[in-house]
């Protein structure tokens, strides 16, 4: 609810201080008096387009305050300045002001916290809402029209929103896996090549080395091959040197009894034979060890550089390519499980969205019938308030397909058509303000409690009507103001009788300045501010009379 609101330097207005209750509060005054400067004050201060032109007259500067009490915890208001970084204490008013310099700068604060136009503007239309010719937010913005029928139907939306968020989940892993399998099949062919090789190859770590060692081995044994085999000839042939050894120690060992020194000489040839022998074993295990052969050797060095070119070519270490073919495979084999797991994402995509658009056609459905119901309560307001050849209608419109959000698939519009035979246009095309005031009223009484703003403002909604009409006028602003705080700006006398509170708009001038003023008025006053408005200029005695009439009616 407004509380207060503070002007300073707006236009014919230096200074003045409001403060409003609850209900209905109506505001009169003569034509000129300033009325439509209070309204644009306070637009401003709900985010209106600053226009230098409001800044009074030799002053540099014009503020408006405007102080709202706190909301309800779950008002749009607090969920609008936490996504900003605003945090008022908890139970706190907000406080809005706005300054307007001469040269056209703004600037906008909420709790005395810096804040852009674009959510001061935000902030405005969430806790108020002004009704006038020109108004374009509120009921006249189609972008709310959904919401308010979703509430004037109490649609549960949290099926069609949790449907929608799998789905968007659902589609989201979905591109994904593509991408990444995309990424993947441009290597296909290339790990398909190199896994066969390595694997055809067959790469062991640790194989460079033995087959370096082996090769090398085999190579000193060519060179040494001769040599070993006139050792060999030397040592084991049948006139070598063990072979005479042997034979000696044979023939020494028929004699050695004759003479003690023999026997020592049998010793040393014994180990002699000994020594001979093991160099044999030894000898034999040598040329074992580099044996020559020209094929095993043509094969060693066939596949020593093969294993070396295969590494070169994949840029690694040979004991890396028994990893690399691994390591290969692993991410061939990465490619037709993903060509799977996608093919299981499309089917849970088209699984969510089957899920998704039944929830959504069930909620078009409640959509459809509240509009219906909708449509018969705003016409049963029409024609009380001179609305009769008038016809209004809710479209629940689909929309294409990349539009669909969580809150379904349909487009929803408030549209009136205002003479017989006329077209149906949106709200905010109708011309006449005071006709375009009594159709936001008949949508507000149809739509009750079922959302938009706190604070409703309407600009001399009983334009052009007088009457029974204007009785109907006031009858439904009371009503609103059951649950809604309701400013009226006003000149009909049967609106004026219908406030709780009633403020009265007026100009005064010493000769050189003239100001706007605003007084709050008293049960006398109002009698005779609602007969003034009766009569004229000059009060008459049955306008008074009149006055007490209409105030002792309501």
């Amino acid at each position: 609810m407004l509380t207060s609101l503070s002007i300073r330097n707006v236009v014919l207005i230096e200074a003045l201080d409001l403060e409003f209750g609850a209900g209905l509060s109506v505001l009169t005054g003569e034509t000129g008096a300033g009325k439509s400067i209070l309204l644009d004050s306070l637009g401003l201060a709900l985010g209106a387009r600053a226009d230098s032109g409001l800044v009074r007259a030799g002053e540099a500067q014009a503020s408006v305050t405007a102080t709202f009490d706190p909301p309800a915890h779950d008002h749009r208001a607090w969920a609008l300045l936490a996504e900003n970084g605003i945090d008022p204490e908890p139970g706190e008013s907000l406080l809005i002001r706005r300054t307007l310099k001469a040269d056209g700068g703004s600037r906008a604060f909420v709790n005395d916290q810096a804040c852009s136009a674009a959510l001061l503007r935000e902030l405005g239309g969430a806790l108020a809402e002004i009704h006038g010719q020109h108004d374009d937010r509120g009921l006249l913005n189609p972008r709310g029209h959904r919401a308010l029928l979703d509430a004037y139907g109490r649609s549960d939306l949290a099926a069609v929103t949790q449907a929608h968020a799998a789905w968007r989940d659902a589609l989201d892993r979905l591109a994904q896996a593509r991408a990444t399998l995309d990424n993947a099949t441009r290597d296909r062919d290339y790990l398909a090549h190199a896994v066969e090789e390595l694997s055809r190859f067959a790469p062991e770590p640790g194989e460079e080395a033995t087959l370096a060692d082996e090769r090398a081995a085999m190579q000193k044994g060519a060179r040494l091959s001769d040599d070993l085999s006139a050792v060999a000839e030397c040592l084991t042939g049948s006139d070598g040197g063990l072979a005479q050894l042997r034979q000696a120690a044979r023939r020494l060992d028929r004699i050695a009894g004759e003479h003690p020194a023999l026997s020592e000489v049998l010793a040393s040839l014994d180990r002699a034979v000994i020594e001979a022998g093991e160099a044999e074993d030894r000898l034999a295990e040598a040329a074992e060890a580099l044996s020559f052969d020209p094929a095993r050797l043509d094969t060693i060095e066939t596949r020593l550089f093969d294993l070396r070119g295969l590494a070169r070519k994949h840029q690694v270490q040979p004991d890396d390519l028994a990893a690399l073919a691994q390591d290969m495979a692993a991410r061939l084999a990465a490619i037709e499980g993903g060509e799977e797991h996608v093919a299981a994402l499309e089917a849970e995509v088209v699984n969510k969205a089957a899920v998704y658009r039944s929830a959504a056609q069930a909620l078009s459905a409640e959509r459809q019938m509240a509009a219906g119901r909708l449509d018969a309560a705003v016409a049963a307001e029409l024609a009380p308030l001179k609305l009769d050849a008038a016809r209004f209608r809710t479209v629940v419109a689909p929309l294409d397909e990349g539009q669909w959000g969580p809150q379904g698939m349909d487009r929803v519009e408030f549209e009136i058509s205002t003479n017989p035979g006329a077209s149906f246009a949106p709200l905010v095309k109708i011309a006449s303000g005071g006709e375009l005031s009594r159709f936001i009223l008949a949508l507000k009484v149809a739509l009750a409690e079922q959302g938009g703003a706190d604070t409703l403002i309407f600009d001399e909604i009983d334009r052009g009507v007088g009457g029974a009409v204007a009785s109907a006028i006031g009858e439904r602003l009371a009503r609103l103001a059951r649950t809604n705080q309701i400013l009226v700006v006003t000149h009909s006398p049967q609106v004026a009788a219908r406030g709780a509170g009633h403020m009265l708009i007026a100009k005064s001038s010493d000769g050189t300045v003239t100001r706007t003023g605003v007084h709050a008025l008293d049960e006398a006053e109002r009698r005779e501010e609602i007969a003034r408005m009766l009569s004229g200029a000059e009060i008459t005695a049955e306008a008074r009379a009149q006055a007490e009439r209409l105030l002792e009616r309501v």
